[in-house]
């Protein structure tokens, strides 16, 4: 007795992407499709470790929000870096000839493939407007001050090599050094007397050019007490590497007693404003 026949349904059935999957094309796809998304995880990993071991101790509400930046922009890149890397490996692998062999014809133009022109204008476009939304929220977040916020002034004078710090609200004093107030808005005003420098507080994340004959406003929140760096990241002469000083952040009673001792008077009704807000 012969036996029956016994296709199945699916072998009778057409499949679209297995069969073309199973084309040298379509494995290249794959394979190309599994770099990338290897690529995409590996440089995830990368980009949530490393702010965290190469970032420096964050002290202000500044440094917080661009830490926080660099990690979301850091995600956000990733499948885009991993894309263009697995678009290489392709390229590299695939199409590379020897010397004295003849170059392949070109493949069919991108140009004229709609999905991938719509794909490409959508993605990039939504990619752009999250990037821009976010920037623009975490700028304003670090510039805005609460209504019943009474910000410290304190004037940064750059000159070759070292930094002055005037207090305005606290008597009116100069010093050499620069201490302030945790948990209370400071707003420094930034200016040079003679070439450029950059004053940089790198656990604060402020960092702003010192232009001679120009004062440029900055502001930030020290949240963490102690002492931390003040560098000038400005090439601005032989001894730039030498212009470098420290910030102290002191609480409320430790700020009143640092002004007292370099000659100043506590703003005391500003001190007790900023506490009731």
């Amino acid at each position: 007795m012969t036996p029956e026949t016994d296709e199945s349904s699916e072998t009778l059935t057409p499949h679209p992407v297995r069969d073309r999957l199973s084309t040298p094309a379509g494995k290249l796809a794959l394979g190309v499709g599994v770099v990338v998304v290897v690529l995409t995880v590996l440089l995830l990993a990368f980009g949530i470790w490393w702010p965290l071991v190469s970032l420096p101790t964050t002290a202000s509400d500044t440094e917080d929000a661009v830490k926080q930046t660099i990690l979301v922009f850091s995600i956000a890149a990733a499948p885009v870096m991993a894309l263009v890397w697995g678009i290489a490996y392709y390229s590299l692998r695939h199409w590379r000839r020897g010397s004295g062999e003849e170059p392949p014809e070109d493949a069919p133009p991108v140009r004229g493939n709609n999905r991938v022109a719509v794909a490409w204008v959508v993605v990039s476009s939504l990619l752009t407007a999250f990037l821009l939304i976010w920037g623009l929220a975490a700028l304003t977040s670090t510039t805005t001050l609460s209504p019943n916020a009474k910000p410290v002034t304190i004037q940064v004078t750059g000159q070759q090599w070292l930094w002055t710090f005037s207090y305005p609200d606290d008597g009116g004093f100069s010093s050499p050094e620069l201490a302030l107030p945790k948990d209370r808005p400071v707003i420094f005003e930034v200016t040079s007397l003679d070439v450029i420098h950059s004053f940089w507080l790198p656990e604060m994340g402020i960092k702003v050019d010192a232009n001679p004959s120009v004062t440029t406003t900055v502001s930030t929140t020290p949240t963490v007490a102690g002492v931390f760096n003040v560098r000038c990241a400005e090439l601005c002469g032989l001894n730039h590497s030498y212009m470098q000083t420290s910030v102290q952040v002191l609480d409320g009673n430790d700020w009143a007693s640092w002004i007292t001792a370099h000659g100043g008077t506590p703003d005391t009704t500003a001190a007790a404003e900023g506490s009731n807000g």
